[in-house]
């Protein structure tokens, strides 16, 4: 019986391939957004400088606003659906990666409890479990935030995140558009609530939204080798 063998990475799609869907439905996003902001901006540009309590549209930012987690949801399955044996390995790979930094954080524990005794006060400190996840969540944070002002900064930050084999590369990338993505909905969830009450808030926070989408497309697209 013969056994498949783990692809060389460089048979491996490349990251704007693998979540194509993904990166297809946020640009779709970005000029949703600025479409809505438009039809808030649009009338009162057209205006005469005088005109007072000018009539604008904030249906736009209300649709983008619900679509837009159905819309991204629906890409990632579909990416998925593509590229099914990518997905057998990236599983493969986290539930690796989630083991070792169990294991490197129930090490860390047994030295502290040794050093400074079980008694450590009354909040008790994560699970391993939780710890793991939340290193995860934490580095692409970390990364996200850096991307921002320094690309070649964060993908060396990247590499650094990932040389004790705790993390790979594309499971901090594929955190770090996970970030930027909820940054991103929550300003348009935002820019739902206020549509009624105040249209030029909404717009500005469709507009706020746009830079967060963007650097997801930027991380999503993103290849370190």
């Amino acid at each position: 019986m013969t056994t498949a063998s783990n692809p060389s990475p460089s048979l491996l799609p490349a990251r704007r391939r693998r979540h194509a869907r993904l990166i297809a439905a946020l640009t779709t996003l970005i000029g949703a957004c600025a479409e809505a902001a438009g039809e808030v901006y649009g009338p009162i540009a057209a205006a005469p400088p005088d005109q007072e309590g000018v009539e604008v549209q904030t249906l736009s930012c209300i649709r983008v606003a619900m679509s837009a987690p159905l819309l991204l949801d629906l890409a990632w399955s579909e990416d998925d659906a593509r590229w099914p044996e990518m997905v057998v390995r990236e599983d493969a790979a986290s539930r690796r990666t989630y083991a070792a930094r169990c294991a490197l954080a129930e090490a860390h524990d047994a030295v502290h409890l040794t050093v400074s005794g079980p008694g450590r006060g009354p909040v008790p400190p994560p699970t391993a479990e939780s710890g793991a996840w939340m290193e995860l969540v934490s580095a692409g944070d970390e990364v996200a935030a850096c991307w921002r002002d320094d690309p070649p900064q964060a993908a060396a930050l990247v590499r650094e995140l990932t040389a004790g084999g705790e993390l790979e590369v594309d499971e901090v990338l594929d955190a770090a558009v996970d970030t930027m993505v909820v940054c991103g909905l929550l300003a348009l969830a935002e820019a739902r609530t206020k549509a009624t009450a105040d249209p030029s808030a909404a717009a500005e926070l469709c507009l706020a939204a746009v830079p967060y989408l963007a650097r997801a497309v930027a991380l999503a697209s993103a290849d370190l080798d």
